[in-house]
């Protein structure tokens, strides 16, 4: 089993042990531990159903269909096919968290590129910037604004009614750079692509009983159902429906381990570091103007530096609960600036790993220059947008 694990698992698992360390010498008071760790026991039920949900309807080849008919509907034409694919990845980002967007959609869109003769790179960058750019209208969208939601105080429908500027904003930024970086002419050279030929699905009880459970998830968020309930029923949904019709696909990988670890880990280190030093240095770094800008510039630079969600609860941790705006900047900072290492967020070292296993190459100098021009430009107009609708 060892031998399976990768560098990630090892560095999830040595988190929660040295979190474990911290508990055992008191570092981190017991109580403390424990209050944070019921913080975030909804957190990982939303996690584990999402996931669920999200792998099982990609098995039923909901995703699949989609991209495919994508392509046709676009007709060759590449400006159609990328806004249909810039549409596509910002919905499942939206509403089923960006994970899924850089897990299961990256290698569902790169199956495509070879059907259409479509270069594979500008369909794998639309994924993973759109999985971090998109991330911000829901508290579903990122684990960051599930972490966020009870200080900052906003319902779901309260949290989408503040975000949907910035997120317009992110999005149509991205779009631009997606297009003068990787989908114009000069860089897929084609004019025109072929599209694909239609193939109907293997079983259409899955399918219809996957699709269903996502439009029914929705409708619970939409409905301000709690996050963790609509994941779990959903993904019971699919569940039943598999083991009714292929009970073979239902195994204990479907279970999101390496993810549970990570976030148990996390929120018993960085309480921790935060007790001995880290939240004087968070504080110097933001300053003590309250300024919405150099908060998600700290937020982004962080993110980038150690990884996003370590770098939302560290700062988090030092602003108060009545300053909303300045928290919802964070969520600017971290969710739309960690597009520039691949460590940034946990998504982007997801999706290298689906690029890896997809032989797709991506030549890492201009990833980091174009990632670091869409966070220089996207930045600051989608905290903008926050201020100015504020």
């Amino acid at each position: 089993m060892w031998r399976r694990l990768g560098v990630l698992d090892g560095i999830r698992i040595g988190l929660l042990v040295l979190g474990l360390v911290f508990v055992a010498t008191g570092l981190l008071p017991l109580r403390e531990a424990g209050a944070s760790l019921s913080e975030i026991a909804p957190l990982l039920v939303f996690l584990v159903g999402i996931i669920v949900l999200a792998e099982l309807t990609k098995e039923a080849q909901v995703f699949d269909a989609i991209a495919a008919r994508m392509a046709v509907f676009g007709r060759g034409d590449y400006a159609a096919l990328f806004v249909l694919c810039t549409a596509f990845a910002s919905l499942v980002t939206i509403f089923l968290n960006l994970d899924t967007t850089a897990v299961l959609l990256t290698p569902v869109m790169l199956a495509l590129a070879p059907k259409a003769r479509i270069a594979a790179l500008p369909l794998a960058m639309t994924t993973i910037w759109l999985a971090n750019t998109a991330s911000l209208l829901l508290p579903v969208s990122n684990l960051t604004n599930l972490l966020g939601m009870e200080k900052i105080g906003l319902d779901a429908q309260a949290f989408a009614g503040r975000m949907w500027a910035p997120q317009l904003v992110s999005i149509l930024v991205t779009m631009a750079f997606l297009w003068a970086f990787y989908w114009r002419r000069g860089e897929r050279r084609d004019l025109r692509y072929t599209p694909p030929v239609l193939e109907p699905v293997a079983d259409r009880v899955l399918f219809a009983a996957a699709a269903t459970a996502c439009l029914l998830f929705i409708g619970a968020l939409l409905a301000d159902v709690e996050v963790g309930v609509a994941a779990a029923v959903a993904a019971l949904i699919v569940v039943v429906a598999f083991a009714v019709r292929d009970r073979r696909r239902l195994t204990w990988a479907l279970v999101p381990w390496q993810l549970l670890i990570f976030v148990t880990g996390l929120f018993l280190v960085v309480p921790t570091l935060s007790r001995w030093g880290l939240a004087d240095l968070m504080a110097w770094l933001l300053g003590t103007g309250h300024d919405p800008y150099r908060t998600a510039a700290v937020g982004a630079g962080l993110a980038n530096a150690i990884n996003n969600l370590p770098a939302y609860t560290a700062v988090e941790a030092v602003i108060p609960g009545e300053r909303q705006d300045q928290l919802l900047a964070l969520l600017v900072g971290t969710n739309v600036g960690p597009v520039v290492t691949p460590w940034a967020s946990l998504a982007t070292l997801l999706w290298f790993e689906s690029c890896r296993r997809n032989d797709v190459k991506v030549p890492m100098g201009r990833f980091l220059l174009t990632g670091a021009g869409l966070a220089v430009v996207g930045l600051p107009l989608t905290v903008w947008a926050l201020v100015a609708t504020s």
